[in-house]
């Protein structure tokens, strides 16, 4: 049966797969959602026996019912091939008692890699099965992973441009270096002076304007995204949780219908939105422990039922999850309010106009499958140091938020544990390696690196190694009130 998408703020139109990947956004400003989530066709014992692009096709197949299975699979070997370090994509590392997912293999070293990878080539899909003229022009906004991951994605796909804006103070050196060296002649990078929830609200203005779609169109323009806002970016996130599942049981350490929990570091929900996606397909999941650093947003909202982004905005050394409107939680309020869009939107215009929300009681019920925890700066540095201690292992700052909470707030450490490694260390090296040991803060960012190298015993990654010496190739600043102007200069309208 066809899977097909409406919007979470309104009954509209539904929409094939491959048109909700193109628009990004519904035209109500609502995230696309599936009409159903399909369950899994083939059970956890025959799940178990393939390897990662065999999962994703099962997976992908069921909510992107509109791709044929030559268009599917070309899509799937295009993404998960050489770019990524590791043959099995995704492994899973035993460590003091849990499994950590690692996720950063792919060619930016941070977890968007294994959305980003293919999301090009559903894209530029979709571009033909529907006939479109126009050149794409990805316009997404980053906290420090998805820029960089995007930028390497679409850099000189025919048919797209991409324009990523980013907190100009909010990423790490690593991060933003990766992003200022980009090649592509249809690559643009543009720090703005604010936060990354300024630049994520830019980024939606700007899709919502009726009157800047009509210009573009005018000069053979159209927006997507590239966020987790996407569809296309969503889906290829849950292939993970399943094939996680399927390598433990293949290891032998569960049985198959064994129950599992997942720790996931979150900023904007979208990962963890879709281990839950992986949960009502059918995967046994027991609890999904939402793992969030100072900005608790999220923490709060799983305890008190209130959404409120009114809050000092923390820069941590976990800069990817310092957000404070987390989109894709859009998705799970539709569902727990079950499924009624006139109550999302009221919930979501509350979220724009008053800074808040609050959810139902029997909306809160519905919330028994998530455990909110958090852990603060110093947490999150003694838990690197001591699972490295232990064990020899080193794990980035945003994995360390959610090693930290799954430490404190697990309350059944018996059940198999899957952590989300979401990022290299090499990506954050002067926070790790001071979490390790002070001494380090004296050395330069390179010499972090190699001093991370030696300790670790892990290959210096080629997305550090090719960053020593890249040349600067953007330069662009601008205020966040003039990230409009800013793309139109950009695309000459």
């Amino acid at each position: 049966m066809a899977t097909l998408y409406k919007s979470t703020r309104s009954e509209g139109t539904k929409v094939t797969a491959s048109e909700a990947i193109l628009k990004g956004l519904a035209d109500d400003g609502g995230l696309f959602v599936p009409e159903s989530i399909p369950q899994l066709d083939k059970s956890l014992e025959e799940l178990s026996k393939l390897g990662y692009k065999e999962t994703a096709y099962e997976i992908m197949k069921l909510f992107f019912s509109d791709f044929t299975e030559e268009e599917l699979k070309y899509c799937i070997n295009g993404a998960y091939d050489e770019k990524f370090d590791t043959d099995v994509i995704a492994p899973l590392v035993e460590k003091d008692g849990a499994y950590y997912l690692e996720l950063f293999h792919g060619k930016t070293i941070a977890f968007k890699d294994m959305a980003l990878s293919i999301l090009p080539y559903l894209m530029t899909t979709s571009a033909k099965k529907n006939g479109v003229k126009n050149e794409i022009v990805i316009l997404t906004a980053t906290s420090g992973d998805t820029g960089k991951a995007a930028l390497a994605g679409f850099a000189d796909v025919e048919g797209t441009s991409i324009i990523v804006f980013y907190p100009k103070n909010g990423v790490s050196p690593i991060q933003e270096k990766q992003m200022l060296t980009q090649k592509g002649a249809n690559t643009k990078v543009v720090g703005i002076i604010g936060n990354f929830d300024d630049a994520q609200t830019g980024v939606k203005m700007m899709f919502n304007s009726k009157e800047l779609a009509a210009e573009m169109d005018a000069k053979g323009y159209q927006f997507s995204s590239a966020n987790s806002i996407n569809i296309g970016r969503l889906i290829p996130q849950v292939v993970y949780y399943v094939y996680a599942y399927g390598q433990l049981v293949k290891e032998g350490k569960i049985q198959v219908g064994d129950k599992i929990q997942v720790v996931v570091p979150t900023g904007n929900f979208g990962n963890i939105l879709a281990a839950y996606y992986a949960k009502n397909m059918g995967l046994p999941i027991e609890t999904l422990y939402c793992a969030s650093n100072e900005n608790k947003v999220l923490f709060d909202f799983f305890e008190t039922g209130k959404y409120d982004r009114k809050r000092d905005f923390i820069l941590t050394t976990s800069p990817s999850m310092d957000i404070l409107i987390s989109s894709n939680l859009e998705r799970l309020i539709y569902l727990i309010a079950g499924e009624d869009a006139a109550k999302t939107k009221e919930l979501m215009d509350a979220l724009v106009n008053e800074g808040e929300y609050t959810i139902t009681d029997d909306m809160k019920a519905k919330l028994s499958d998530f455990v909110g925890g958090y852990a603060t700066e110093d947490e999150t540095h003694d838990r690197i140091k001591e699972i490295y201690d232990k064990t020899g292992y080193i794990m980035d700052t945003h994995t360390a938020v959610a090693s930290a909470v799954y430490a404190k707030c697990a309350a059944d450490k018996d059940i198999p544990t899957v952590i989300a490694s979401t990022a290299s260390p090499y990506k954050f090296t002067r926070s790790v390696m001071n979490s390790i040991d002070k001494k380090y803060d004296s050395m330069g960012d390179f010499e972090l690196v190699d001093e991370l190298n030696k300790l670790s015993g892990v290959k210096v990654p080629n997305a550090i190694e090719e960053i020593r010496s890249a040349d600067i190739l953007h330069d662009i600043v601008c205020d966040k009130s003039e990230m409009e102007k800013t793309v139109r200069d950009i695309l000459g309208i």
